[in-house]
Formats: C-alpha cells, structure tokens, sequence
C-alpha cells in the first residue's frame, strides 16, 4: 500500500518501512528467523520486534504479540495477529514492517527474494 521512502537524513520525515494490506486479526508471520525482542506498545500502538541473527530487526505493527520476548521464532511462525485500531492507511488496514540494521532503516522488500517476474496487479476497493 505504501512503499519505503528513505529520510534524507535521520531526523526528516520519511516513510522507515512498507505498509502491506490486512485486515483486522489476520495472522502476522515473523519474516525470517529470530528472537523476539519487544513486545509491547509504542507510542500507544502495539508492536513486535524480531531480532535476527545478521543484527538486523523487524518491526512490526500494529501487532498484538502471540510470542513471549525472549523466545525464538522461525521464519513464517506466527509472531501475533494484526490489531483492530486506525494506523495511517485508514480507512483500510495495513501491517507495517521496517527493518533496521544498526540505526539504518533498509527497505525491507529489497530484502525478499524475487522467485519470476513481478507483476503490479490492480487494488481492490
């Protein structure tokens, strides 16, 4: 729904992660294997960080947290459900993901491997 869109520098408005359309309750899936740092609220919004063996982290939000901080997840295992509250894609919903490594936000579709061609399908309304 929205894409990454890289600060110009660290404190300027940007877009630090992708948007990617759910809806309410839907199962959010950890994106690659970790440990689960934080769970818990941010700014009133609830979030789950997975840190991955490379130093990198996902964030993901907004996420009520199913894993215990501390425990490992495996990539694909469900870290939480998607939270029934409005985020900045209303009236739709959507997950947010970012990922960091070290202070660094990277785009994390950059990070998901290409199996064919891409194809732009319509949104349904």
């Amino acid at each position: 729904m929205h894409a990454f869109d890289a600060p110009p520098a660290p404190w300027a408005a940007g877009h630090r992660g992708v948007d990617l359309a759910a809806s309410d309750g839907a199962p959010v899936l950890a994106p690659a294997g970790g440990i689960v740092t934080f769970a818990g609220p941010v700014a009133g919004r609830p979030v789950v960080v997975v840190s991955h063996p490379d130093g990198r982290r996902s964030s993901l939000e907004p996420v009520i947290g199913s894993v215990p901080v501390g425990e490992p997840v495996t990539g694909g295992q469900l870290v939480g459900t998607l939270a029934d509250i409005a985020t900045h894609c209303a009236p739709r919903r959507c997950l947010h993901w970012g990922v960091r490594d070290g202070e660094t936000y990277l785009d994390p579709m950059s990070l998901l491997p290409l199996h064919g061609p891409v194809v732009l399908l319509p949104l349904d309304e």
